[in-house]
């Protein structure tokens, strides 16, 4: 017998059990599980225990057991493509709405019959059981495979291996691909999707990490599903979709003129923003900037500041921290900790009426946030703006109407800033916007914060979750948004990223998610920085930015 210790809750069993078995023999919530974290590296629930040890289960709902099941749910999908439609190429592009968007490339328009027959054929293949086999295998016996497959984008990526090399890759009844993460073991687990037709493509919906077992319906996201439209256009037009695009262009010494279109381009971005703010001046002062973690909120507000004053106008800057309520009135999360995240930790009340009388014209006593001390002080910091100054206000509420509910929607211009990454690693493997972001957060905490890697990925899951239920459900709200990716961020982060990941020993709980980014930017050629300005959003994460003091 086995002495096993799951989610801090003792059990015995025989030996020889999968965890799959071992899981369903608990009293916890089986069905959800995608996988498990063992002696902190990650296991499929095939999985077999060998000995007495911990377990810490990997849940459907959580945002890594999210990306394993979508991830499944990516490889059946590839597998149906395949058969159904074997001269068509599938592209797996980006996050929208609840799910991911597709297109499929077969010569003529996807119709909603095409659809229909491909969710019957995955259904098919859900309720036969089919094994998900994770293999090794010779690099160049690979390539040979995906040569029949018709798959260059991933002969290209494997190309940056050395011969000889052993890959990984997932088997599924005779259709080999890879996903960068752990899948399920065998197709039963992926009953939960379905397919929406969205011309010219398509959106596979799944659960989500507020996991409810069902399967969401489609809520249109136009704004933001522009901005993946018109960044997938200039990728297009620069030459860059995939990584190994960008390593070429790297290898060709082309990189320092990729730098300098890239960041033309988030100044055109911006220089349009800050013309539209200009011409509505006369009715919306009030500029409201939000945005997720690391998304580069602070040198835009200060690039959009520049801009504006270049506009003849005279931006003012409100905190928001410094309308915290006093630490004792702080609401707690359901752990029973202080919830800084919650819209109630702000004094609505004071914040509104401050902003209402600012507008008015009349002169007012800002507070400031004393922290040490956990309350609000007041210093002699006063402001009265005149008739065409800006207030620009920066923080994760920003597009939340309640946090300025007295100051009508008409005086009011909402910004929304996220990195939302249009480089993929191949046409099925895309790179996650979150994970560019919390490359950039690893990055910055080490050099501004004085956090080791170890310490910002404890945190990260509970940012994220700060994310779902103060920003994202209010990102349509925006009149813009701006993209602050950049095309080639990931081959400079990766040179800051890769050595503080290796300072993380096995024996840490953040151990598998080191390997699972090192993973992610392996492939990534590295990038000099010199030529990077210093107002790049970039700036903020890797040191050198002008506007830090």
């Amino acid at each position: 017998m086995l002495d096993l210790v799951i989610d801090g809750e003792k059990y015995s069993f025989p030996k020889g059990m999968e965890l799959s078995e071992i899981f369903s023999k608990t009293d916890l919530p089986n069905n959800k599980f995608v996988a498990a974290v063992v002696e902190n590296e990650l296991v499929r629930l095939n999985f077999i225990p060998e000995d007495d040890i911990e377990i810490k289960s990997i849940s459907r709902g959580e945002e890594l057991g999210n990306r394993i099941y979508r991830r499944s749910l990516f490889l059946l999908l590839a597998k149906a493509v395949y058969e159904l439609f074997p001269d068509s190429r599938l592209k797996i592009e980006h996050s929208l709405s609840n799910g991911i968007y597709c297109e499929i490339f077969k010569g003529k328009p996807l119709t909603r019959h095409d659809l229909k027959k491909l969710k019957i054929r995955m259904s098919k293949y859900v309720e036969k059981d089919i094994e998900i086999k994770k293999e090794l295998m010779d690099k160049n016996e690979l390539i040979e495979i995906y040569q029949d497959q018709g798959f260059q984008d991933k002969i290209d990526i494997l190309s940056e291996k050395p011969d000889g090399e052993k890959v990984e890759v997932y088997n599924l009844d005779g259709y080999y691909d890879y996903f960068y993460y752990e899948l399920l073991p065998s197709t039963r687990y992926l009953d939960k999707f379905d397919l929406h037709y969205s011309l010219p493509g398509f959106v596979l919906l799944f659960p989500q990490q507020i996991d409810s077992g069902k399967v969401p319906e489609f809520v249109d996201s136009p704004k933001l599903a522009n901005i993946f439209i018109d960044y997938e256009r200039l990728g297009e037009i620069i030459g860059v979709g995939y990584v190994n695009d960008l390593n070429n262009i790297i290898r060709e010494d082309d990189g320092e003129e990729l730098i300098r279109i890239s960041e033309a381009i988030h100044e055109k971005n911006i220089t349009k923003i800050a013309d539209n703010i200009y011409d509505e001046i006369d009715t919306r002062r009030v500029i409201l900037i939000a945005g997720p973690s690391s998304s580069g909120k602070t040198t835009f507000s200060h690039r959009l500041a520049t801009h504006l004053r270049i506009d003849g106008l005279k931006p003012v800057n409100i905190s928001i921290d410094d309308y915290f309520v006093n630490r004792d009135e702080t609401p707690l999360d359901k752990d029973g900790n202080l919830d800084f995240e919650a819209l109630e930790a702000i004094d609505l009340e004071l914040f509104n009426d401050h902003l209402l009388r600012l507008l008015q014209g009349e002169r007012v006593e800002l507070p400031e946030y004393n922290f040490e001390t956990g309350k609000r002080e007041y210093n002699g910091n006063y402001l009265q703006i005149e008739d065409d100054q800006p207030i620009l206000i920066e923080g994760i509420h920003g597009l939340n109407e309640r946090l300025t509910e007295v100051i009508p929607k008409n005086h009011k211009y909402k910004i929304y800033v996220s990195a939302l990454t249009q480089l993929n690693m191949d046409y099925h493997n895309r790179i996650p916007t979150s994970d560019t972001r919390f490359i950039r957060r690893i990055v910055r905490d080490h050099k501004y914060r004085g956090h080791d890697a170890e310490t910002t990925i404890d945190w990260w899951p509970k940012v994220r979750k700060g994310e779902e239920k103060n920003i994202f459900p209010y990102q349509e709200n925006a009149d813009v948004i701006f993209n602050s990716a950049l095309i080639y961020e990931l081959a400079v982060l990766k040179k800051h990223l890769i050595p503080l990941l290796d300072r993380i020993d096995k024996s840490s709980p953040a151990y598998y998610e080191a390997v699972r980014l090192k993973e992610l930017v392996e492939p990534i050629v590295p990038m000099p920085e010199l030529t990077i300005p210093p107002i790049s959003v970039l700036r903020e994460f890797i040191g050198g930015n002008s506007y830090r003091r």
